[in-house]
């Protein structure tokens, strides 16, 4: 009996999708057939190539009422939010935008006696693996720059998100896109691994966890396969003494909340200056007490289900663990609360670095605060982690802001925002979140190699 991907889903546990997976021949067959068709598809001119990844972008617009209710049935984000369809636009359209001049040749001699440049060439067969958190918005950031950039892609989606894949499939090909180009892959961890290994993809850019990271790493260890890396996070929010406290509530809040807490760059910790700490302690409780807990269907629902009962039992795990140290739980049990996948949000206060839940990735709708003296003590605190992927301060001061960034081991700062992704900047983490380069200029460069050219005229 052939074995199978199961998408159980977060609503009722009922199974929602299954499908074949892939065997390791047949797998190996579609990476052939991807490199084989590579070298025509890049040949291609660079403006069609990027008409036909935007035309795909509009086939995906064409189906958001269906991308939300779908995506609620596969991982528990209510339907009053929509879909991704924004993000997704956002960031292929930037890099459509820029791929004109983010790959064009660097001239740096065009003269009687020489001509001197370096280009971009791809790598060929791109290998990308798409965690279910934010299932169109992550696979995109890849997805469009590489075959842009004159790669082809097979994506190997997350199980939970089986069908976004074959929804980005048909939006592609529907869009003109070939078919061997770009290819959804239904793919075990050991068959994603041979393809690695067995040196059948030229490129490897992977979102999960730490573990998930490490497994990639060790598979092209010895292939000198570029992997690119976005591992877990534990991004902390710091609230200066010259804050705006609503807005600092507002927005930490949500970056700590919004899908469930299911967020790469969601906030899991926050420190507040000692003269905000009390009244913004008490507005948070507030707000999280004002949430719908429920059925994702329901326009009415705020906040909807883990996507897994495994998910929801981490983040339980971790509230219970804090709890029993010392930790004071300011959210008493939501009615909606099964025990299972749905989970009532949690502020925890009276915490410390000595819990777990104020180090190791929650990826759930729980948030840590703790009050600090200064400056100082928050860029300690902040740094006092494994993981390094965005960071957020909330203050008045611009300059203070770039100051304390600085200093931070990251790879985003924000100020008086959070838990967003701007196209034009580079995607990238440090520490045990991985190390990669997406989006932006040093996205493409991050997709192509590059190739120098030394002609001396006669």
């Amino acid at each position: 009996m052939a074995q199978t991907v199961k998408c159980i889903s977060p609503i009722d546990g009922s199974v929602y999708l299954e499908r074949p997976v892939l065997s390791r021949d047949e797998s190996v067959d579609a990476a052939n057939r991807a490199a084989q068709a590579q070298a025509v598809w890049a040949a291609r001119p660079l403006a069609e190539r990027v008409e036909l990844v935007r035309a795909a972008v509009a086939e995906v617009g064409k189906t958001t009422d269906r991308m939300a209710e779908e995506l609620a049935h596969q991982m528990g984000r209510p339907i009053r939010y929509g879909g991704e369809f924004g993000g997704f636009e956002e960031r292929a359209s930037y890099m459509a935008g820029i791929a004109e001049q983010a790959l064009a040749p660097l001239v740096i001699e065009d003269s009687n006696a020489f001509v001197r440049k370096i280009t971009r060439e791809p790598h060929g067969v791109v290998l990308v693996v798409a965690p279910w958190n934010y299932p169109y918005m992550t696979a995109i950031n890849t997805v469009a720059p590489a075959l842009i950039a004159g790669n082809t892609v097979l994506l190997k989606h997350a199980a939970q998100t089986l069908q976004v894949g074959e929804r980005l499939a048909e939006a592609f090909h529907a869009a003109g896109v070939p078919d061997d180009v770009f290819q959804n892959l239904v793919l075990d961890h050991d068959t994603t691994g041979e393809l690695i290994s067995g040196r059948h993809v030229d490129f490897v850019n992977f979102t999960g966890s730490v573990r998930g990271g490490q497994a990639m790493e060790r598979a092209a260890a010895g292939t000198f396969i570029p992997v690119s890396t976005e591992l877990g996070g534990k991004d902390p929010g710091y609230v200066r003494a010259d804050a705006d406290l609503d807005d600092a509530v507002a927005g930490l809040l949500d970056g700590a909340m919004f899908n469930s807490g299911q967020c790469c760059c969601g906030i899991e910790r926050i420190y507040v200056h000692g003269s905000l700490y009390n009244e913004f302690v008490e507005k948070a409780v507030a707000l999280v007490k004002s949430y719908r807990l429920g059925n994702p269907l329901d326009p009415e629902t705020t906040i909807g289900p883990m996507a897994h009962v495994r998910f929801a039992q981490v983040a339980r795990d971790q509230i219970e663990d804090a709890i029993a140290k010392g930790a004071t739980a300011h959210i008493e049990r939501f009615s909606e609360d099964d025990g299972g996948a749905y989970l009532t949000p949690q502020i925890l206060t009276n915490v410390t670095h000595d819990m777990e839940v104020m180090r190791e990735e929650t990826f759930g709708p729980v948030v840590g605060i703790m009050p600090v003296r200064d400056d100082e003590e928050a860029i300690t605190l902040m740094n006092d982690c494994r993981f390094g992927l965005t960071a957020a301060i909330y203050t008045r001061d611009v300059a203070a802001a770039d100051a304390i960034g600085a200093r931070l081991e990251t790879g985003t700062v924000f100020m008086n925002r959070c838990d967003y992704l701007d196209p034009a900047l580079c995607w990238t983490g440090c520490k045990d979140t991985g190390h990669g380069a997406g989006l932006s200029v040093l996205g493409f460069q991050a997709l192509t190699r590059p190739k120098s050219y030394h002609l001396k005229k006669s």
